[in-house]
This record gives C-alpha cells, structure tokens and sequence, in this order.
C-alpha cells in the first residue's frame, strides 16, 4: 500500500506545474501548488508536507529563497529544486544551500518520479518509509552522533567534531561528497559513517579503488556488461552503479581516472542512468556518489589531467580530513581504540596500553602515513614488547625516522625521501621494492619453520625465538598464520 506522502509543487508557469501534478497524482501522492514564493509560504503555514518541489526562477524570488526560509525555521520537508539546463552553478547552490537533489529542464518524468521517490525514502528496491527531516532535530542529532559509525571516528579534537558535525548535515541528502585527505587519514571509514547515518544505511555501500582497476576493464567494472558482449563474457554482470542501486558508491582515488572514463563517468551522473556493454538500453540508477582523493583536484584541472565539469559534479560538497599531525590531542584515543582492536584480533585480554613515555614520543612525530602508519608502527610494538606495556623503546623511532617524518611534512606528496650517502647503502643486497612487506615476509617464514620444528606448540616455538607466547600469538595475528591454531600451546 502507497503512504499517503503529501508533496507541494512551486511552479509560476500553469501548464508545467500541472503537469508535475498530475505525475504526481498518478503515483498516489496528496498533491498541493503554488506559483510563488509567498504563495508556498503561506501553504506552507498551514500545513506540513513530505516535500517541496521548487523550481528555481520564480516571479517574487527564486527557489532559494523558499530553501533558505525552511531551512531558517527548522521545516522538515526535503526540497527538490528544478533548474534550467545547463545551469551547473544553481544546481551546485542548491545542493550547498540544503535541497536534497535537483533537476535540470526540461524535466524527464521518468527521473522526476525516480527523485521523489528517492526523497521519500521510496527509490528503487527501497521498502516504503517515511523521509527523515531536512534539518536534524536535537535529539536525532545526539543519536546520529552516538551511531557506532560515528564512534569508530576516533577523537574528540576540535577538528573532528567538525567531520562528525558535517558528516550529520549532508548525510540526509543527495549531493555528491568529496573526501579529500591525505594518504592513510581515514577517507573510506569517513564515507562509510556517511554512509551509515543516512537514510541509505539498509542499503548496499559500495566502496572502488578507481587507481586500482586497469584501463581497459575500467568501462565494464563500472557499468557492466551482457553475455556475449566481449571475449570471456560468458554471462551478464552488473556492474558498481547497479551494485550499488538505492545505496551509495564511494570512489577511491577518483583523481586516478584516465579523462576517458572521467567522461563517461559524467555522463552516468548527470542522466542518473547507465549502458551496460553490449546493450543499447539505458538502465536507471539511483546511488548517491562519495569521492575521496588525496590529490589536489584543482591542480589537476588546472593542468588538464581532470575533467572540470566532473570536478563541480563531484565537489558540490566537500569534507576534509586532518592529517594526524593536526589532531595530536586525538593521540591518545586512536592509540586505545587500535590497540584494543589488535588484542581482540588476537584473542588475548587485556588489550596492551602505552606507556607516558612512549605516548609522548608518538605525540612528537609526523606521521606522514597519518593513522595508517600509526596502526603498522603499534602492531609491530606490539610483537616486539615485552608484557603489556609498551614502552618508547619498543616503538623504534629513531632520529632518523623524526628527521624523514619531518620532511615529508612539509611535502605530503614528495615521491622519496632525501637520498642516504653512498657510505650507508649496502651494494651487496638488492633493496625490496616494499620494505614491510618484505620484512613480513621473513618474519612469516622463520615463525613458520620455528612451529614445523616444534609440533605447532607455540610456547616452545616462541622461547626458542626468545619470544613470550603472547609475543607470538600477537605476531601470528598479525601475519595471519593458523597453522598452529589446533596445535598444543
């Protein structure tokens, strides 16, 4: 059964707004209009609605206007602006000022019932619920705020109450996001609380690595294809839009797209729809679009490499990510909150804690690897600690790694560090391409061999490495070894 959805449609041309409303009627929604301004107002003062649709030129002002004063008096009515084609600005304002999508004219009616529908919480494969309000009242902000998705936003620095408080507002609506941060502060944990707190949360959150697919496949992983439509095409496959359908899709690394795809990629988001390879039919799609890059995309624009229509479709709303350096003050519960997450994949209590000492050293370094680094540097501390403390020495931060932190920090993006001279460089041994891995990689070898030698007892294959069982359980974890897991202790 419809919900019986009341709806508002401001309009000053009569032959458009009744066609709105008859589209609308046809869908089983309560339908009133009006022709300016102060007309919707005053409905407005009567009664409350679901939505408002507006168009954007009227004759006492414009759509805005009306956004502006809901937004003003707290109303909960989502708002739907229609704009004139072409006009990316407006769309852009509209959005910034609050509305929870827009269309350009003319107005395809197929989209029209599709945006409504989105906004009433009714989009494709979407169980019929009611719409959340325009503007959080207090309470609901104080539980968004509690969502366990916002929790594992660790912090309570000044910076990221400002995420938590932005990630609230815009998670109600439709307008495209971008995450910008550095590498390793958290850009997918930040799009999934977006995610998470929204009216989309029942829905599927898919998250692309855009850097990480090869070219040629990049057309068919975002949009799909039918049987037949390519060598190795055995069968149909959708593709990310159509994973993602009634949800959200987070791009990663959207500024490693090549400008091809970056064309098509608009194309998808302005028509709301898709062509799957090997069909001539367009399918609609209704997923809400995060971005995240750690580039700087008007750079990139400047310099040819992006698209800049792309880059105002994506950037109607942006939310940044402070480097940890910025947010020291959050030092000490990202450690706790990491830490506790080690020990639980581990399967040890108590979880280790940091000594004063070696708190105040971490506070005193760069971390250009931002929180990831800081995650590698206690998993190793971890492994490497004796007891459940750990202390400064365990954490092997030498002068050498504050003087590179330091240099990165001035140049996030710098390629390499400083060169070393020649004196320190072993000419006998061929340096790894990535160290941890590396290192990981002998470390994973003797622990292995040292459980081959003793029956997978791990308290023996650990004393002969000089190694606590809790030391090797912890290292196990980390390496994800489970030979030993039905072996003796």
């Amino acid at each position: 059964m419809t919900p019986n959805f009341s709806l508002l449609v401001v309009d000053d041309e009569p032959d458009l707004r009744t066609l709105y409303e008859l589209t609308l009627l046809r869908e089983g929604y309560d339908v009133d209009s009006a022709g300016s301004v102060e007309e919707a107002w005053a409905q407005l003062g009567e009664r409350s609605y679901n939505a408002v649709i507006t168009d954007m030129r009227l004759p006492d002002g414009n759509g805005l206007d009306l956004l502006r004063r809901l937004d003003a008096a707290r109303r909960p009515e989502k708002t739907i602006v229609i704009t004139a084609y072409g006009s990316a600005e407006n769309a852009v304002e509209a959005l910034k000022a609050g509305a929870f999508d827009y269309l350009t004219k003319p107005v395809d009616l197929r989209q029209f019932r599709s945006v409504v529908a989105s906004a009433l919480g009714r989009g494709a494969g979407l169980a019929p619920t009611p719409a959340k309000p325009a503007a959080l009242p207090v309470a609901e902000r104080s539980a968004a705020s509690q969502h366990p998705a916002m929790l594992r936003l660790a912090g309570n620095s000044a910076a990221m109450q400002q995420v938590r408080s932005l990630i609230e507002r815009v998670a109600r609506g439709m307008a495209p996001v971008m995450v910008q941060g550095e590498s390793g502060t958290g850009k997918e944990l930040v799009a999934r609380a977006l995610h998470e707190v929204s009216p989309r949360a029942d829905q599927p959150f898919v998250a692309v690595n855009c850097g990480a697919i090869p070219e040629q496949l990049l057309e068919a992983e975002f949009f799909g294809y039918r049987k037949g439509a390519s060598t190795g095409a055995a069968e149909d496959r959708a593709g990310f839009f159509q994973a993602a359908q009634g949800g959200t899709l987070f791009l990663d690394e959207i500024g490693d797209l090549p400008l091809a795809m970056q064309s098509k990629l608009l194309r998808a988001i302005q028509e709301r729809s898709v062509r799957q390879l090997g069909t001539a039919i367009e399918q609609p799609v209704n997923v809400r679009i995060v971005s995240a890059t750690h580039k700087d995309l008007a750079a990139e624009v400047h310099e040819g490499r992006f698209r800049q229509d792309l880059y105002y479709r994506l950037n109607v709303i942006q939310l940044r990510i402070p480097p940890l350096r910025e947010r020291v003050d959050d030092l000490a519960q990202i450690c706790a909150a990491v830490l506790a997450r080690i020990a639980r994949d581990a399967g040890v209590a108590p979880p280790p804690r940091l000594s004063d000492a070696a708190l105040t050293l971490l506070s005193r370094y760069g971390f250009p690897g931002n929180v990831r680094e800081l995650e590698n540097l206690l998993h190793r501390a971890v492994t490497l600690a004796d007891g459940e403390l750990i202390d400064s020495d365990d954490l092997g931060l030498g002068e050498e790694a504050f003087a590179e932190s330091e240099w990165l920090a001035l140049d996030p993006l710098a390629p390499e560090p400083p060169a070393l001279p020649a004196s320190a460089l072993s000419v006998d041994l061929a340096l790894p391409h990535d160290l941890v891995a590396h290192l990981d990689a002998v470390e994973r070898d003797v622990l292995t061999r040292a459980l081959e030698l003793h029956r997978f007892n791990r308290t023996a294959a650990g004393s002969s490495l000089g190694l606590s069982l809790r030391q090797m359980r912890y290292r196990m974890a980390r390496l994800g070894i489970q030979a030993g897991e039905h072996g003796p202790e």
